[in-house]
């Protein structure tokens, strides 16, 4: 009995201790995935945000298309405004808000920073400076000074917080221009005349008691956003709503109407500096324009379009010229005429055998 007694006993202590023990295992368990499970709930977030996840082959499609400008023999660095209250320019602005997954280009950029998938620099007027000394921070630089509410998600060990903004704060519709870095520039080595999109800017549009104010945000190098922007489609005509292009191709292929603002030169002065009235500055950047075309097509042999139609015109006179003459010495056709015939007399004619 007293055996029988003592296995009931240690029959209920473990039933008991069991549960408890099972209890505290899956709370360390729990504890131990915790880090594991916010990340989770994080990358979540990010999912739901709406932008493509940065693959290998999106790296390495980036690193192909890299223009190097290092050997080029002649360059010109140009900076234009991109106006996007223009229609030609109104694909880089709507969607205003996020619309069926649709982001227009600078909603595209504050996710992208607040995610930590891009970072951006400061803005300095003709001494841009893409290295970490010139890093912005995108709390205090970007959230903090332009007072929009933001959620803080820690991140792990070694890593940068993220945040979460709804899209009603993001102040997209207020980015009404951008600035844009370009380089024209002829690679001798490979017989190459191209032009290389290097920076963008999004200029924001504050209106206050002294009128609306232009305040420059910060510079994005393009190779940086570029793998996250070749699968954004936009829609770039009214007539044709067939989304064909991505902003990449945009700006590849310079669908943009961009003014030219300023060219790099060493006293780092704009065009409006240079040139104060409206007149002269429009003839200085149609200057600066033709000046790119120019020596664009004094690079590679054209054919004189004129010397050829003037070829043309001299073949078709001496053609109708040898018609002309050929027609004039040819002797005229002799044309045989005939004798008339005798006229048949009604009367018999007699013989004059018979009349003998």
């Amino acid at each position: 009995m007293k055996r029988l007694y003592y296995i009931l006993a240690l029959a209920g202590f473990l039933m008991t201790s069991l549960p408890l023990y099972a209890q505290e295992g899956n709370d360390a368990q729990q504890e131990r995935r915790g880090p594991r499970a916010r990340t989770g709930s994080r990358e979540a977030d990010k999912k739901e945000s709406g932008l493509p996840e940065l693959t290998v082959r999106a790296q390495d499609m980036n690193e192909r298309m890299i223009q190097e400008i290092g050997n080029a023999r002649w360059m010109r660095v140009i900076y234009r405004e991109i106006d996007l209250e223009k229609e030609q320019n109104a694909p880089l602005y709507y969607p205003v808000k996020p619309l069926n997954g649709n982001m227009n280009l600078f909603s595209t950029i504050f996710r992208l920073m607040s995610e930590n998938k891009l970072v951006a620099y400061r803005y300095e007027d003709g001494f841009e400076a893409f290295d970490e000394d010139h890093l912005i921070n995108f709390k205090e630089d970007v959230l903090d000074r332009a007072y929009i509410y933001y959620e803080e998600i820690p991140g792990r060990a070694g890593e940068e917080p993220s945040y979460i903004i709804n899209e009603s704060d993001i102040p997209s519709a207020d980015v009404l221009a951008y600035y844009v870095k370009e380089a024209w520039y002829f690679d001798q080595n490979n017989s190459v005349f191209d032009v290389k999109a290097l920076a963008i800017c999004p200029i924001l549009t504050t209106s206050g008691d002294l009128g609306e104010q232009t305040t420059p945000l910060f510079w994005i190098p393009y190779e940086n956003i570029r793998p996250y922007i070749t699968n954004s489609l936009i829609m770039t005509s009214n007539i044709n709503n067939a989304k064909t292009f991505t902003i990449d191709d945009y700006f590849r292929r310079r669908m943009f109407d961009g003014e030219i603002i300023k060219t790099e030169n060493l006293m780092n002065r704009t065009l409006r500096q240079l040139y104060p009235e409206p007149d002269s500055l429009k003839l200085a950047q149609l200057q600066i324009e033709t000046q790119l075309t120019t020596f664009q097509e004094s690079l590679y042999w054209q054919p004189d379009t004129t010397q050829v139609a003037d070829t043309k015109q001299s073949k078709k006179a001496t053609k109708s010229a040898r018609t002309a003459k050929t027609a004039s010495t040819k002797e005229p056709k002799q044309v045989k005429v005939s004798a008339p015939k005798a006229e048949k007399s009604a009367a018999p004619v007699r013989s004059v055998r018979r009349r003998r």
